[in-house]
């Protein structure tokens, strides 16, 4: 190999480095920029109406990075809604991460649930948010007498935007859908037929909102924690990852949270390295009664203690003990092993 050979491979090589170099800046500045985004201050915060009674509610715990974190996800519909005006969540779920085990646990709250907001009268819990993040976290946390730590907030044109810049999921409807409303101008009209399917932010939308079957808001829930785990799995795929300065450019407008970059890195490390552990409606089926107060429907908690035990239950499931001398598969292993041992 000739002098000019080697010079021109090792110009190519350092041009070559150099683009990637550039590329890596050029990737990680734009995520920064884009997670810097996420948390909205001032009036460019959704909550800028709110902020002095925000800021006499107490602030949520802070987080260590070692222990549990939970981060509360709201989904709101803004239709018709005065500017400056905090609309009631449509959705809400808490997710429940365990750096030490690695799982994650994902808790939908009927938006219905007749609770105590601390500071206020009791009301829908879907009403917490119009007080303010804060006061939001605060209900929340004595609810599933868990702290939560965190929020984030978004809108129906978060949820398109999120589901559209991660190239729609593909996903079991599990049967036909279909609603029709003259009061939206039919502008969020459902029409889902039955079966597996590419959806894309409208359809995926139309979906998670559809709530006109028998059990109502019940189905409703875990077909939205369905659907966040299929987005969640989407997410973590390495084409998503490529594609993470562009999803966080499209949702940025439309999402506001407290967590600090910092925050959002030791989250998002821990959250690929876990797996989904256990996924619940709150209150469950069997702990919740439907009533009527002040001539409204709502969902009364039967037993906010027993409640909360089935939170910790979920969360630290307990060690079940087997006794060799009553537990029949432990008795067949050990006559196993007695017989291997005589045969040898």
């Amino acid at each position: 190999m000739t002098k000019k050979t080697r010079r021109t491979i090792w110009w190519v090589l350092a041009v070559l480095l150099l683009a990637v170099i550039s590329y890596a800046v050029y990737y990680f500045t734009s995520i920064y920029n884009g997670l810097e985004g996420l948390k909205k201050e001032g009036d460019a915060s959704p909550f800028s109406q709110v902020e002095q009674i925000e800021a006499a509610a107490p602030e949520p715990p802070k987080w260590e990075g070692t222990e549990p974190v939970s981060i509360l996800i709201m989904g709101v519909d803004g239709r018709g809604v005065s500017e400056g005006e905090i609309p009631r969540s449509d959705s809400m779920m808490v997710a429940t991460l365990d750096p030490t085990q690695k799982k994650i646990y994902l808790f939908s709250i009927l938006r219905d649930t007749y609770v105590d907001i601390p500071e206020y009268r009791s009301d829908r819990i879907n009403t917490a948010i119009t007080h303010g993040p804060n006061t939001a976290m605060n209900t929340i946390s004595e609810l599933l007498g868990i702290p939560v730590q965190y929020y984030v907030y978004t809108d129906f044109q978060g949820f398109i935007k999120l589901v559209d810049a991660i190239g729609g999921v593909d996903f079991y409807v599990e049967k036909d859908m279909k609603y029709s409303s003259k009061a939206d101008n039919h502008e969020f009209d459902i029409n889902l037929k039955q079966g597996q399917q590419h959806l894309d932010g409208d359809m995926a939308l139309q979906y998670v909102r559809f709530r006109h079957d028998a059990l109502s808001d019940f189905t409703r829930t875990g077909r939205q924690r369905d659907f966040v785990k299929a987005v969640a799995e989407k997410m973590i795929s390495t084409t998503s990852i490529m594609k993470l300065p562009t999803i966080l450019e499209e949702v940025s407008p439309f999402v506001d949270t407290n967590l600090s970059i910092n925050d959002m890195w030791k989250l998002a490390t821990i959250g690929y390295q876990s797996s989904m552990s256990s996924s619940e409606q709150i209150p469950p089926m069997d702990m919740l009664a439907e009533e009527t107060i002040g001539g409204a429907s709502v969902i009364a908690v039967k037993d906010l203690d027993e409640l909360q035990q089935f939170v910790q239950d979920t969360l630290n499931p307990p060690v079940v003990e087997t006794d060799p001398l009553t537990d029949p598969g432990v008795e067949s292993m050990m006559d196993n092993e007695e017989s291997d041992q005589t045969t040898n």
